[in-house]
């Protein structure tokens, strides 16, 4: 769901250089540099809603230009086609989908056509766009960022596009099968829009598809703790139980000397020094570097850093061990194992990634706590819009683990650090409101857990952070797998990582051909079902 941030990178939209502090930074697809295909627009409506009060007064112009790509590689006439959702990112940064994947492997095998469609509100497809170059992405030019608004899309986009190239061909649903896939954020639109369009789009996969939110997340460190090399796992459960004792007890003498051993004396908000100093291990939110999520079993796509961060804390190397000991004055004699190693990895590989010469504790950097950056309007790189819906109806928001069960992220760290981003970064406005806590209901309604359909295929990661959030949760209902309602579970996979593939696909690890293979079965036999269906759809809305 939340993608890894690109610490460096720039955004150019609507003709501005927009750089980006390390917790406002650009979310970038965890794939290598995507190929380039063509750009194409769709006429998209505004506001699919235009009875419900919600939305306010009917938008300034009553429909936008929605971006997309596609490979008609693969297509023989009368081929299905595959609609993959961008999710919280460009359309162009996922092309690599096209060629290699389950997206091109699926139309390969079926003779179909792939188009990644541009999720409203990211990369450059925006509503009110002509507002919105001249106000920014303010609360009230962003109140048609909802689910509900973003799922009508995809159904109708199926309904009405014409493709470039195949204007000879009614492409459009249901009278030609659509099959959509989404992986996170887009897994569960993926999910929902089957759910609620079950009439036009055919079928769908969603994969690691987050169908259930919550106001805050602590479940996201749960499956590292598990799966995560445990010398490591206990290393830093232990120092964050002794940092949190620190700020329970309010030693502000200790915990003044824990940022100097971290490197961080200059940011003022302990909860900023937490979210930190946990940033190799990843959150639900934001963080610099390549985390558990990004582990793929692709070594050109995500990164290992999360293991060399774990080699780096328990290393026998007794250069820093003397820190051990440093704080154990203030913890009844109790040596901070490791803590000098880790202290170490902070300070050589996240503290260079703030700007010379600027504070630690600005927002460039490692504070947070500087509202006017967070209220900027004119944040077109995705990150804004993504605060929105986490702050609207997602949630998700960093939390250390309850008491009773030990914690990677301190527990200082509770939904409220969070929801002052929301408070801050969106100021009620004339026609919308942001919630003070995020409205789950609003996502949580197509089903949450329970989510099922025909033609809905939910394939999840047994080692994803997000797993708790997904069908596979350990909190769940499991069900029967079928080929009318596939239920899968990756158990060594990641998140969403069926999405990406080899062009020579022999050389995938087994379990993703396999995964493949299945995901090849079941929509070859959705597919010999369509004309029955067709036929029944056709017969209904002539009723």
């Amino acid at each position: 769901m939340r993608l890894f941030l690109s610490l460096l990178a720039a955004s150019y939209v609507l003709g501005q250089d927009l750089s980006r502090s390390i917790l406002e930074r650009k979310l970038i697809s965890r794939q290598s540099p995507a190929p380039a295909f063509k750009t194409f627009s769709f006429n998209q409506i505004t506001n699919h809603f235009p009875n419900d009060t919600f939305y306010g007064p009917p938008p300034t112009s009553a429909t936008f230009p929605q971006n997309y790509i596609l490979n008609d590689t693969f297509y023989r006439p009368g081929g299905p086609i595959f609609l993959l959702d961008s999710g919280e990112t460009s359309a162009s940064s996922r092309g690599s989908f096209l060629l290699t994947g389950v997206i091109a492997e699926l139309a390969q095998a079926t003779g179909g056509m792939g188009i990644i469609i541009e999720h409203r509100y990211y990369g450059t497809t925006f509503p009110e766009l002509e507002l919105i170059a001249a106000e920014g992405l303010t609360t009230d030019n962003l109140r048609w960022l909802t689910t509900e608004q973003s799922i009508a899309d995809f159904a109708y986009f199926a309904q009405h596009v014409s493709v470039p190239g195949h204007e000879d061909e009614d492409l459009t649903a249901p009278g030609r099968p659509w099959i959509m896939y989404g992986g996170s954020l887009a897994g569960a639109e993926t999910a929902f829009t089957v759910k609620e369009f079950g009439d036009v789009i055919y079928g769908g996969i969603s994969s690691s598809g987050t169908v259930k939110v919550f106001t805050g997340y602590p479940q996201w460190y749960y499956t590292i703790q598990e799966n995560a090399p445990q010398d490591c796992v206990q290393s830093i459960e232990d120092i964050v139980d002794k940092m949190d004792f620190l700020i329970t007890t309010k030693n502000t003498a200790a915990l003044a000397e824990l940022k100097t051993i971290f490197g961080l004396e200059a940011v003022q908000d302990i909860r900023d020094v937490a979210l930190t100093i946990a940033f190799p291990i990843g959150n639900p939110f934001t963080y610099p570097t390549n985390s558990w999520q990004e582990l793929n079993w692709d070594p050109n796509v995500g990164g290992d850093d999360f293991f060399l961060f774990c080699d780096a804390v328990t290393s026998a190397n007794k250069t820093f061990s003397a820190v051990d000991s440093q704080l154990s004055k203030f913890t009844g004699g109790a040596v901070w194992t490791n803590l000098g190693n880790y202290a170490n990895y902070i300070k050589t590989k996240i503290i260079p990634f703030c700007p010379p010469g600027v504070s630690l504790d600005s927002n460039e950097c490692f504070g947070t706590h500087n509202a006017t950056a967070w209220a900027d309007p004119n944040d077109f790189s995705g990150n804004r819009a993504y605060l929105y819906q986490s702050c609207l109806e997602a949630g998700q928001f960093s939390q250390g683990a309850p008491l009773g069960r030990r914690t990677l992220l301190s527990r200082s760290i509770q939904t409220d650090y969070s929801e002052r981003w929301c408070k801050w970064g969106f100021p009620a406005g004339k026609f919308n409101t942001v919630p003070a806590t995020p409205a789950l209901e609003r996502w949580n309604k197509y089903g949450a857990l329970h989510i099922q359909a025909d033609r809905l295929a939910q394939v999840d990661g047994g080692i994803d952070p997000w797993q708790y959030a997904c069908v596979h949760s350990p909190d769940g209902f499991p069900r029967e797998d079928t080929l009318l309602r596939p239920y899968y579970l990756i158990k060594q996979g990641g998140h969403h990582w069926d999405e990406n593939g080899l062009l020579n696909i022999s050389a995938e690890p087994d379990f993703i051909q396999a995964i493949h293979d299945y995901e090849i079965k079941f929509v070859k036999s959705w597919l010999a079902d369509f004309p029955k269906w067709r036929a029944n759809q056709t017969q209904t809305r002539s009723s």
